[in-house]
């Protein structure tokens, strides 16, 4: 990870600071942010990824790169509440900027399943494959159409 300083604002009661911050993945993905020091406090005011982040890896960007902020500014990070319970955070494996989906057979009947759960609820399957997956549209559609090869979804169109 490198974090450098874009700019600075003084203030009478102290500064607030923007960093780019930039994250390279050993899977090949890569995530560039805009992040603000104010008050104690990570703040993320832009991202971009390749490939897109999950909502879930997107909730917690800011953990990730509190600590070498804090260190760019002089600051000391805050204990977090695991480390004041004496219960250190552990971390499994290194961090993928989505979540490992399966390929194959299984890959694309959890695809199935994603399509079917937000039909039933009355959202958008392709949104909620896209969000499962991590992938860009293009990509969900072409799992979904995978799906639907290996019969999973029903076909999309009645033959004549």
């Amino acid at each position: 990870m490198s974090v450098w300083p874009a700019w600075e604002v003084q203030e009478s009661e102290g500064a607030t600071s923007w960093f780019q911050v930039r994250l390279a993945f050993a899977d090949g993905a890569r995530v560039e942010a805009l992040a603000v020091v104010a008050d104690g406090c990570v703040s993320i005011e832009d991202v971009r990824a390749q490939p897109p982040l999950s909502l879930a890896d997107l909730t917690v960007l800011a953990d990730w790169i509190e600590e070498p902020l804090f260190e760019a500014c002089g600051l000391v990070a805050e204990e977090s509440q695991n480390e004041v319970d004496g219960v250190e955070e552990e971390l499994v494996g290194p961090r993928r900027a989505r979540p490992a989906w399966p390929r194959g057979l299984e890959g694309r009947w959890l695809v199935a399943q994603e399509y079917r759960a937000a039909q039933e609820e009355g959202f958008d399957p392709v949104l909620a494959v896209m969000c499962a997956t991590g992938h860009s549209r293009r990509k969900s559609l072409r799992l979904i159409s995978q799906a639907r090869d290996a019969g999973f979804l029903t076909p999309r169109h009645a033959r004549r």
